[in-house]
């Protein structure tokens, strides 16, 4: 994008973003209110988003009407029966068209009003609430990584690569990282949107990048962190800057990216909790390859390129669990260690990883043994 604000489409086409801010500052009537309903399409990866008017302001959920979609155009549905259903679940600021507009989260429903293939909300919701005497906790970290739009990573060179890994994690300077207005715009974005984001940081490879949602009882976790990938996708399109959740969007000797999934029970962060953590961490042990199939989209294919052994990951095939160690599935954090209480770290999820799944299975696995 140019410096004066235009961003650059064909020879005959540019987008003025002044142009278009100043349609942006016309008075929105105090009866009227915009929603953008937002939802989970047929890859289980990718979001769409579109919007209605209402005329009040909506302030929980059950405000919102069920609306509907063309589900034949999102790979959830068949040309003959394409009406899908879009049921709100979360609601937030808007950080786009400011208050009192909304942007509100939804599960998706086939015609014959069941869960479509890929809304795993449901299942969660009914995992969390069989476990909800036990206050489970979920912090993700998820990393992701910048591309240009011909998919090579932001500020690497058009030939070649940049240099080895090592002064980019949490780096300052021109030199060392890319696209922080973007991380910065996010981050802002998801305070005023309501999404409890609790920080960001660059990564071990140049262009990528990381922020924290969390800590978020139940099912909570999966509405806000979804909700702050749409941010995400969303405030990068401003800067014609693509995004994307690929576990391994480098191949050779760069790191990967993960959604490490940070997970507590209420006994586990009172005093002598690290035994419960034990406990925890030695039922994960037997489910292993029941986790790595919940873990990515492609149960497992897609983890498989990230998960190797190397550059701060376990191996695919092997569980693993330890102290402050980096390399495996399942990291007891030192402090947590020390003060014999706190959380887990299940380092294993994919950064395109979808967060109702991964919280599910891990509440099934160690808080209802099953």
């Amino acid at each position: 994008m140019p410096g004066n604000g235009l961003l650059e489409t064909s020879p005959n086409y540019v987008i003025n973003k002044a142009v278009a801010a100043r349609f942006q500052q016309l008075p929105q009537p105090k009866d009227k209110v915009q929603v953008m309903y937002v939802w989970i399409d047929g890859t289980g990866q990718d979001l769409r988003a579109k919007s209605r008017t209402l005329d009040f302001i909506p302030t929980k959920v059950e405000e919102l009407p069920v609306w509907n979609y063309d589900g034949s155009s999102t790979y959830q549905s068949q040309g003959e029966n394409s009406d899908t259903f879009l049921y709100p679940v979360a609601i937030f600021n808007d950080p786009f068209r400011l208050a009192p507009n909304k942007l509100v989260m939804c599960e998706t429903y086939k015609h014959d009003h069941t869960p479509t293939g890929t809304n795993h909300r449901k299942a969660a919701l009914e995992a969390m609430t069989k476990a909800a005497d036990q206050k489970p906790w979920f912090g993700i970290e998820q990393e992701y990584t910048l591309l240009d739009t011909d998919g090579k990573p932001f500020g690497w060179p058009k030939t070649g690569f940049p240099g080895p890994q090592g002064p980019y994690y949490c780096g300052v300077g021109a030199d060392k990282v890319y696209g922080r207005d973007i991380v910065e715009a996010h981050y802002r974005a998801c305070l005023y949107a309501g999404i409890n984001i609790s920080g960001e940081n660059a990564e071990v490879m140049p262009a990528q990048w990381e922020f924290q949602v969390g800590p978020c009882e139940g099912i909570s976790i999966g509405d806000h962190l979804w909700m702050a990938r749409f941010l995400l996708h969303r405030i990068a399109e401003e800067f014609g800057i693509v995004v994307t959740l690929d576990p391994k969007p480098v191949p050779g000797d760069w790191n990967g990216a993960g959604a490490h999934c940070n997970f507590s029970t209420q006994v586990m962060r009172e005093n002598n909790g690290i035994i419960e953590i034990e406990k925890a961490i030695d039922k994960l042990s037997k489910q292993h390859m029941r986790h790595i199939k919940a873990y990515d989209p492609k149960e497992g294919k897609d983890n498989e390129r990230r998960l190797t052994g190397k550059h701060e990951t376990s191996s695919i095939h092997d569980f693993s669990a330890g102290v402050a160690n980096r390399a495996a599935s399942i990291r007891i954090p030192r402090g947590c260690a020390e003060e014999k209480k706190g959380y887990l770290e299940d380092r294993r999820p994919s950064s395109n990883c979808d967060p109702y799944r991964v919280t599910e299975v891990i509440v099934r696995t160690v808080c209802l043994n099953e």
